[in-house]
């Protein structure tokens, strides 16, 4: 059994080392935020925060507040599978930033099964939701 944990850890340190790659795509200042998703050991989508489709790259207002249509990297993610061919019933999600809880409810919607994420949100009541709806959430602390 542990063997199979260390494999799991190093897939899973993989996977958020890609997410971290994808949240240097976003435009955003304060912060970056890369997502995966993973079903059946293929990538089946990616996000990262910004706003959407022919908006402005800029995130933040004058003010430097975060505007309030800007997407978080894991609603893009989910969005594209919406697009696509693909659902996410059973997947993992990777995020360098645990989820809010706005975005908590669309991951459990979703079917995702399993969060793995590389940094605490400020606020952790996304993540309190999860762990209440039975999805398994894994922190890994350095990649």
């Amino acid at each position: 059994m542990e063997y199979n944990k260390e494999k799991q850890l190093r897939y899973d340190t993989a996977y958020l080392k890609m997410a971290l790659e994808w949240a240097k795509l976003s435009h955003c200042e304060r912060k970056q935020v890369g997502a995966l998703i993973v079903k059946d050991r293929m990538i089946i989508s990616d996000g990262y925060n910004g706003t959407p489709t022919g908006y402005d790259n800029c995130c933040e207002d004058d003010d430097g507040k975060t505007r309030w249509y800007v997407l978080h990297a894991e609603a893009n993610a989910l969005t594209k599978i919406a697009k696509s061919n693909h659902n996410a019933d059973g997947a993992t999600l990777y995020i360098t930033l645990s989820p809010c809880k706005e975005c908590s409810k669309l991951i459990l919607q979703a079917g995702i099964k399993r969060v793995v994420y590389l940094n605490a949100y400020k606020d952790d009541s996304g993540l309190k939701f999860l762990e209440q709806s039975g999805v398994e959430l894994t922190l890994v602390e350095t990649v």
